[in-house]
């Protein structure tokens, strides 16, 4: 193993979860107004941008695992080029945690290192699982930001903006994962992210 792929590695999740994103594309629905949410709605809105900020982290992490032992250059660039996208979903939902007043998760460190490792094993089964598995990741996270956006107010133009435009992106590495090779993961194991989405969003909506 060579070490300085350990120290990037190692640099990255620092930068990940200690350090302020930075997103390259604009912030979506930068210029709409702020609206005029009750409390309660505010407090929603916040949960959701922290369960979703939560989700990038994990989502960072599982690209890093699987890139960490990728056997093919293509693979591994189609991984950097998604986690790129993801650091902007990063930065956005960040932004606008703030904007709402809300906090981060205590959790997010544990998630990143368990995602981690879960993506250098689905990595370890070759390219094509690990391909599948980046699939199905996006295909649960789009019905994911599905449920989110139906809850969101509709007033709440900012919040939608952003949730929109990362279920767009993810619809997109779906598909290039697919288009790449990815195969269809047992039923089981689709079961299994399924609960394993849920446990992450229901802790992170409180801690």
């Amino acid at each position: 193993m060579n070490p300085d792929t350990v120290l990037i590695v190692l640099d990255r999740a620092l930068r990940t979860l200690f350090a302020p994103a930075i997103a390259a594309r604009p912030l979506p629905g930068e210029n709409l107004p702020e609206a005029a949410l009750t409390e309660a709605q505010r407090r929603e809105a916040a949960a959701s941008m922290r369960i979703n900020r939560v989700g990038e982290v994990c989502a960072q992490a599982l690209y890093e695992g699987q890139a960490f032992v990728a056997r093919e250059p293509a693979v591994k660039e189609l991984l950097a080029r998604a986690g790129r996208e993801e650091t902007d979903h990063l930065a956005w939902t960040q932004r606008r945690l703030d904007e709402l007043g809300g906090r981060r998760s205590l959790l997010e460190p544990a998630f990143f290192a368990g995602s981690f490792a879960l993506g250098a094993v689905a990595g370890l089964l070759g390219d094509r699982w690990s391909l599948g598995f980046l699939a199905e990741t996006e295909r649960q996270v789009e019905r994911h930001l599905d449920g989110h956006l139906a809850i969101l107010p509709e007033q709440d133009g900012r919040s939608r903006a952003i949730l929109s435009q990362m279920r767009a992106d993810e619809i997109g590495h779906g598909v290039n994962a697919r288009r790449a090779g990815g195969a269809e993961l047992p039923a089981a194991i689709r079961l299994a992210m399924h609960l394993a989405s849920r446990v992450m969003t229901s802790t992170t909506r409180w801690v």
